[in-house]
């Protein structure tokens, strides 16, 4: 999260079109690495499973066949980078000098995609091996050299040339490099539970279709989410900017209090999976709950914070008074569904970590676009609630989403999953 918040606070100081461009193609980058997240997410159900079972060889074959899987991936994004990054923005309908400002950006950040999905990869693999310590070390590392060369990339500082939108890109992809660099050398090297070698290596087709079989359900998932993200903000234009930017205030605040729940959810992901390698379900259910009760009782601090105090919170961002009191309604919304918050994120990476990724698919796509889009439509201009009646439809999405998940991780037909 840290570093398109990082490349916006610099390539602000350069005025309204570099700000434009780069927001239009980080949105489109997000879009295109969703994918690899869901292929990802297929790669941790495996290994997880190859571990618990003690088949260090098996997670070893399956770590080589997803870094094939991350080359075809770079190789496309790199092709889409060169070639298609003004008609892209074009198309999008912006002013021509927010294409020219946005396809510099696009274009070194699809280039630079390769290290992005090598890394993420990378990274996947060590947490399921059961080791999430180095990953983090990694990303401190690595992100804390781009948020210090940002700036004199950018703005040309010190020795630095003044390389304005493509310094932004650069660091970025600088900074990449250096944590995949840090990545493989922890693999190869042996610094973390598995050890990655090229011992025998070939290049398995079976293996990588069943990477993706599990992996692409997880990667619509994730691409049809960031779409909803975007028909929802689309929806708050007609209220104004100070609708939109109140909208962007609660994003801002939601992730914080999301990143905690993923991170727990990933972790009793990887303790599904490898239960299960290791023929032990009910434990795997346990730890489900358990991950469920931490988190749980997490949110419900912040949700009862942001009840009682939601214009502190916003004052962190802006002092406005009309924004605060926007903002703050708003959160006030949002804060009750965060009660159920939990129940979504981490049972749906519980479930996901068994392999089991088809039914968080369909889930997600009818509590986004059976629920939340349809009355985040309706609320607002036939039920009257205005701009109050998107936040409520996100709201009725998350509840019924967080029952549906609690159903299905208690039916329990995952455990029976089969990769």
């Amino acid at each position: 999260m840290i570093g398109p918040t990082i490349d916006m606070i610099w390539v602000g100081k350069l005025g309204a079109a570099p700000i434009a461009g780069v927001g239009v193609a980080g949105t489109v980058v997000m879009f295109m690495t969703s994918a690899i997240m869901g292929l990802a997410i297929g790669t941790r159900a495996m290994i997880a499973r190859f571990i618990g079972a003690g088949d260090t060889t098996g997670a070893n074959h399956v770590a080589r066949q997803a870094f094939v899987i991350s080359a075809m991936f770079a190789a496309l994004m790199i092709t889409i980078g060169i070639s298609l990054a003004e008609p892209i923005l074009a198309l999008m309908g912006v002013e021509p000098e927010v294409v020219a400002e946005g396809a510099v950006y696009m274009r070194i950040m699809f280039v630079g995609a390769s290290t992005m999905t090598f890394r993420m990869m990378a990274e996947g693999i060590m947490q399921a091996s059961g080791d999430s310590i180095t990953p983090m070390r990694i990303a401190i590392l690595f992100r804390a050299v781009h948020v210090a060369l940002c700036p004199f990339m950018v703005l040309g500082w010190w020795i630095f040339p003044n390389l304005g939108v493509t310094g932004a890109a650069l660091t970025n992809v600088i900074s990449q490099s250096l944590g995949l660099a840090l990545a493989f050398w922890v693999l190869f090297s042996g610094k973390t539970h598995l050890r990655l070698t090229m011992q025998n290596f070939r290049v398995d087709f079976r293996m990588i279709w069943r990477i993706i079989r599990i992996g692409l359900p997880a990667s619509v998932m994730a691409t049809q989410r960031g779409l909803g993200h975007l028909v929802l903000t689309m929806f708050m234009v007609p209220f104004g900017t100070l609708a939109v930017a109140a909208h962007t205030l609660w994003q801002r605040v939601e992730m914080v209090v999301v990143m905690l729940n993923m991170g727990i959810g990933i972790g009793a992901g990887v303790l599904v999976g490898q239960n299960l390698g290791a023929n032990n379900p009910g434990r795997a259910e346990r730890s489900g709950w358990l991950a469920l009760a931490i988190t749980q009782a997490f949110v419900t601090l912040c949700a009862i914070a942001i009840l009682v105090w939601p214009e502190y919170i916003v004052r962190i961002f802006n002092t406005e008074p009309n924004l605060i009191a926007t903002a703050s309604s708003f959160l006030r919304i949002a804060a009750t569904g965060y009660f159920v918050l939990s129940s979504v994120v981490v049972l749906e990476n519980c479930i996901s970590g068994a392999g089991d990724t088809v039914p968080p698919m369909l889930f997600e796509i009818v509590q986004r676009w059976v629920i939340i889009v349809p009355l985040a439509f309706f609320l607002p201009n036939i039920a009257g609630l205005g701009m109050y009646g998107v936040r409520w439809a996100i709201v009725a999405g998350m509840i019924l989403g967080a029952f549906i998940y609690a159903a299905y991780f208690r039916l329990g037909r995952w455990k029976r999953k089969r990769i």
